[in-house]
C-alpha cells in the first residue's frame, strides 16, 4: 500500500508543478526498519508521502533529499545501523542504502491573454514541455475550448493574478493582452511577483507609451528594464503561430543562455 500511495503522489507532480525527490531503499542487509524497494517522496517544503522506516535514518534522508532538490543531483546515502555513539542513525544491526532522485518539474509558462497569439503560445508551450497556465479577464477566452492544452486556467483581472497563482523564480510570463490599458493596470502587481522571464507583446510605439504611463504611476525604471518588449526574437514572424515561435525561442534563450545568433 505504501508504494501505491507514493506512486500516486509521484504521478500527480506534473499537474501541481511541485518539486520533489523520490527516495528508494536500494539495498538492505541484516535487521533494518524497511527492506529494499520501500519508497518515500519528499516535497520541497519537507513534507513527505510514504516512509522508509521513520526515526533518525528517515530524518537524514529527508535532509539529503532537500539538498538534492536544490542542486538537482542524484545521490546514494549509506547507513550503518549499529552504534549511535559513532554517529549511526540506529541500533538495529543492519546496513541500508537509499537512492535519492530529485524530480525536476517543467518550467511554468504563464500566458496572459487567450486571443490568437495567446492560443498559439499555449499550444506550442504544451508541445515544448512547459507547464502552461492561461489567464484572461474574459471568461470565454479562458477555457479549454478556446485554448486547448493549458494545464490550468485562471479567469481573473491581470492585477489579481499574483494572488491567484503562486509564481516562482522559474516562471516565464508572456503578456498577449488585447491592449496596453490591460498592461498598464496589471503590470505593477505582476512586477512584484517572482519570475525568470517576463515579456509583453507590443509594438515599439505601444510599449513606449505603456512604459511612460507606468513610470508616471511610480514604477521604477530598473523594474521595467526586466520586461522584454517588443517580445520575441526577430524572425520576421507574421502569423500567430510564427509569433508564438519567436516568443518561446526567446524564453528558451533566456533560460539556457543562448546568443540567438544563427549557428551557421
Amino acid at each position: 500500500m505504501n508504494t501505491e500511495v507514493v506512486l500516486k503522489a509521484l504521478a500527480d507532480l506534473p499537474r501541481t508543478g511541485t518539486a520533489a525527490a523520490l527516495c528508494t531503499i536500494i539495498q538492505a542487509k541484516g535487521s533494518t526498519p524497511r527492506k529494499a524497494g520501500a519508497k518515500m517522496l519528499v516535497y520541497e517544503d519537507g513534507s513527505i508521502v510514504g516512509t522508509i522506516g521513520g526515526g533518525e535514518i528517515e530524518a537524514r534522508v529527508i535532509e539529503g533529499a532537500l539538498a538534492s532538490i536544490q542542486t538537482g543531483e542524484s545521490k546514494i546515502l549509506s547507513f550503518d545501523l549499529i552504534d549511535p555513539q559513532k554517529g549511526d542513525p540506529g541500533i538495529c544491526g543492519g546496513t541500508q542504502e537509499v537512492f535519492i532522485d530529485p524530480l525536476k518539474q517543467p518550467q511554468d509558462l504563464v500566458v496572459i491573454g487567450g486571443g490568437h497569439v495567446g492560443r498559439a503560445v499555449v499550444h506550442l508551450g504544451e508541445w515544448l514541455g512547459f507547464r502552461v497556465v492561461l489567464s484572461d479577464d474574459r471568461e470565454e477566452y479562458c477555457t479549454p475550448e478556446n485554448a486547448p492544452g493549458a494545464d490550468e486556467y485562471i479567469h481573473c483581472q491581470l492585477e489579481e493574478l499574483p494572488e491567484r497563482y503562486d509564481f516562482s523564480p522559474q516562471s516565464a510570463i508572456v503578456l498577449a493582452t488585447r491592449n496596453n490599458q490591460v498592461d498598464i493596470q496589471g503590470l505593477p502587481e505582476l512586477l512584484g511577483a517572482p519570475s525568470a522571464y517576463i515579456g509583453v507583446i507590443s509594438s515599439r510605439r505601444r510599449w513606449k507609451l505603456t512604459r511612460a504611463e507606468l513610470v508616471k504611476a511610480g514604477i521604477k525604471e530598473e523594474d521595467l528594464d526586466r520586461i522584454k518588449a517588443p517580445i520575441g526574437l526577430d524572425i520576421k514572424a507574421e502569423t500567430p503561430e510564427e509569433i508564438a515561435l519567436s516568443i518561446l525561442a526567446e524564453v528558451i534563450q533566456s533560460r539556457r543562455g543562448g546568443s540567438g545568433k544563427a549557428l551557421s
